[in-house]
C-alpha cells in the first residue's frame, strides 16, 4: 500500500484516477480548491483537503510516495482571452508544487499533460517527438510545466512521467464530466439527444476526411486512469518520461453523432456550420511509447462503449460528475 496526493482530485480525470487508486488498496489525499471540481466528486475513502495547488506544502510530508498532478485551468478559449490566469495557475502553481515536493522529500510525480502542446500537427499519428507549437495559452502552459519537470528531474533526481491526453471521454460508474459551459463533443451530443440543447453544430463538413468532418482520437477515462497507475510504477529517478495516450485511431464528428443515436435510440438534431479557425482535420495519437514503456493498452477502445458509459452517467441524477 502506498500513499498518494492527487491535486485536482475533485475534477473529472482526477476523481476517476482517485477511485482506481483506492480500489488498488492505496491511501489517497485529494487537494482541490473546487473552482471547477467539487467535493461530491471525491470518491469515498479519500481524504479531502480544500485548497489551492500553491498550498500543497500544507499537506505534503515524507509519508507520501508520489503526487499525481491534475489541478489546472483547462479551457482553451478562456486561455486565449485570459492568459494571465493560465500562467499563474498552471505554471506558477506547478512550480510551487514541485518545490513543496522537494522540501518534503517526495520524489515521484505523474503529470496530467495534453495533446494541445502539439497544436496543428504536421503528420499523424502524432508521436512524442513531433514538434510542439501550442496554439493557445492552455497548451503553452502545459508545455512549460513539462519543461519545468524535465529540469527538476535533471537537477534534483525527480522521477516523473507526463501523460499527454487526446480526447478523454466516457465515465466510470458515478464519476464523469460536466463542464460549465460544456465544450466536448460527446457530452454535447448527449445533451442534444436528451433535449437539453436544441441541436448539435457540425463545424465544417468539407475536410479531407472520409465523411468531410473532423476526426479525433477518443480515449475512455477508465483506460486513462489505468495508465496513471502504470506510470507510477514506471517512474525512474532522474528521468522524465513523456507518453501520448490515445487509441491510435480516430472517429469523425458524424461517427460520434451516429454512435449516440445508436446507443440512445434517439435522433440528434444537427446544424451545419462553417469551419472553426485552427481546427485540424485529423488529430490521432501514436501510443506506441506508452505500450512499450508503461505496458499500457486501452481495453475500452470502442466508440459505442465510451458513449454508453457517458450516457448512463448523464441520465443518472445521483452521479457525481465534475465540472472540470
Amino acid at each position: 500500500m502506498s500513499r498518494y496526493l492527487v491535486t485536482g482530485g475533485a475534477g473529472y480525470v482526477g476523481s476517476v484516477v482517485t477511485a482506481h487508486l483506492l480500489e488498488a488498496g492505496h491511501q489517497v489525499t485529494v487537494l482541490d480548491d473546487e473552482s471547477t471540481g467539487f467535493a461530491e466528486a471525491v470518491p469515498p475513502g479519500a481524504r479531502f483537503v480544500r485548497g489551492r495547488i500553491q498550498e500543497a506544502h500544507r499537506v505534503l510530508d515524507a509519508s507520501f510516495d508520489a503526487v499525481l498532478h491534475f489541478a489546472a485551468s483547462s479551457q482553451v478559449g478562456e486561455s486565449v482571452a485570459d492568459p494571465e490566469k493560465y500562467w499563474r495557475n498552471n505554471v506558477a502553481g506547478s512550480l510551487e508544487l514541485v518545490g513543496a515536493m522537494r522540501r518534503a522529500g517526495v520524489g515521484t510525480l505523474v503529470f496530467s499533460s495534453t495533446a494541445a502542446v502539439y497544436g496543428e500537427p504536421e503528420s499523424v499519428p502524432i508521436t512524442e517527438d513531433a514538434r510542439t507549437r501550442p496554439a493557445s495559452a492552455y497548451g503553452a502552459t502545459k508545455l512549460a510545466v513539462d519543461h519545468l519537470i524535465t529540469s527538476e528531474a535533471l537537477a534534483h533526481g525527480l522521477a516523473a512521467v507526463s501523460l499527454r491526453y487526446f480526447n478523454v471521454a466516457g465515465a466510470y460508474g458515478p464519476y464523469g464530466e460536466r463542464h460549465e459551459p460544456e465544450s466536448h463533443l460527446i457530452p454535447l451530443v448527449l445533451q442534444a439527444a436528451l433535449g437539453h440543447r436544441p441541436h448539435v453544430c457540425v463545424y465544417g463538413d468539407d475536410y479531407p476526411t472520409p465523411d468531410g468532418t473532423c476526426i479525433r482520437d477518443y480515449i475512455h477515462v477508465a483506460d486513462l486512469a489505468e495508465a496513471h497507475l502504470l506510470a507510477l510504477d514506471a517512474a525512474t529517478p532522474g528521468e522524465h518520461l513523456i507518453c501520448n495516450l490515445g487509441n491510435g485511431s480516430g472517429f469523425s464528428v458524424r461517427e460520434v453523432i451516429a454512435a449516440v443515436e445508436r446507443v440512445t435510440g434517439r435522433e440528434v438534431p444537427v446544424v451545419r456550420a462553417g469551419r472553426r479557425p485552427g481546427d485540424p482535420a485529423v488529430l490521432v495519437a501514436s501510443a506506441a511509447r506508452a505500450r512499450k514503456m508503461l505496458g499500457w493498452r486501452p481495453s475500452r477502445p470502442g466508440l459505442d462503449g465510451i458513449v454508453a458509459d457517458a450516457w448512463a452517467f448523464t441520465r443518472n441524477p445521483s452521479t457525481k460528475g465534475s465540472r472540470q
